[in-house]
């Protein structure tokens, strides 16, 4: 596909939807956004900044910015979120987490996004603070669900809200259609699309949609975001098993490891770049099987995202839609 669009077609307006922003793509190449995480310090809030401006030029359908347990970094959080949209031509989306608030916290943390300027959210139950595999306790003045979040965000003024999905089902659901039917409710509670919890078996993001569609064929119309996240060192293999809250497939882990060499010293040049071909693979995978967008988890760098972007022909510097 050839020619570009003007520059004030590629810059978001501020009230757009992700649901929107993806519409525009259909029938160009596969958008792709990223996942930020808040800076605990100034260093690490320079290191965010370099990693937004490199992905600027690449023109992400959208960014999103997580939001620490129990509101632990809730004021670094509004900040840098609403200064992407201030001073970036990129389109934040804000996490907004249930674990640990009260309703009436919830609503003035929202009313902050939407001073900032930020009107996507993604909206999570979240995980217990310092173990997300731990017991799940309801604040008492909070919401029970994802999905009762969702109508508070709808009912408190022009916000588009996304949720999450999970292809293997969430740790806490007994099995896969109780976890549909959770995520069919946040998706008629007015959800406009949701992003999967990062996974790394294309299967496993098929029959989900699968799925969704069988249970509720309208609400499965909506985007079904793919997350990935390329691995750069058998160090990151606990992490991403961590994100993902499974083990990863044993192909995977079994290439991983051939890579790694048997020395005493891990091959890391090796790991790393077999870790970006396994992403490469996966994201060319489901373009192949029309996912609306690649979501992937940057841990505020970079560099490994956009290799398995030129490898797919992102080219650097150019519209995402050409």
């Amino acid at each position: 596909m050839t020619g570009e669009r003007s520059e004030a077609a590629r810059l978001p307006s501020r009230t757009l939807s992700v649901a929107q922003r993806l519409r525009e793509y259909r029938g160009h190449r596969v958008p792709f956004s990223v996942e930020f995480n808040p800076p605990r310090d100034a260093a690490g809030e320079s290191r965010l900044w370099r990693a937004v401006r490199e992905f600027e030029r690449l023109h992400p359908a959208f960014v999103s910015m997580t939001y620490g347990a129990g509101g632990s970094t809730k004021d670094r959080t509004v900040r840098i979120t609403g200064e992407l949209a201030a001073e970036t031509t990129l389109l934040p989306v804000a996490h907004l987490t249930a674990v640990g608030h009260s309703i009436a916290e919830l609503r003035s943390l929202i009313g902050s996004y939407a001073d900032s300027g930020i009107h996507n959210l993604l909206v999570l139950r979240g995980d217990p603070p310092g173990d997300p595999l731990g017991e799940w306790r309801k604040h008492p003045d909070g919401v029970e669900y994802a999905e009762e979040l969702v109508r508070i965000v709808r009912d408190l003024g022009d916000f588009h809200v996304g949720v999450a999905s999970f292809p293997q089902g969430h740790h806490r659901s007994p099995d896969l259609d109780h976890d549909t039917r959770h995520l069919a409710a946040k998706l008629r509670a007015g959800a406009e699309y949701s992003i999967t919890q990062m996974f790394f078996d294309v299967e496993h993001y098929l029959r989900l949609r699968d799925r969704i569609v069988g249970m509720d064929p309208a609400e499965g119309a909506k985007p079904i975001i793919p997350e990935l996240m390329p691995i750069t060192s058998l160090r990151t293999v606990q992490r991403a098993e961590e994100l993902c809250g499974r083990a990863l497939p044993a192909a995977v882990l079994a290439r991983l490891r051939r890579a790694a060499g048997t020395g005493p010293r891990e091959d890391t040049a090796a790991v790393r770049a077999e870790g970006i071909q396994i992403a490469t693979e996966i994201a060319q995978r489901l373009i192949d099987e029309g996912a609306p967008c690649l979501h992937f988890i940057t841990l505020n760098f970079a560099k490994a995202t956009s290799e398995v972007l030129t490898n797919l022909g992102y080219a650097s510097r150019t519209p995402a839609v050409a």
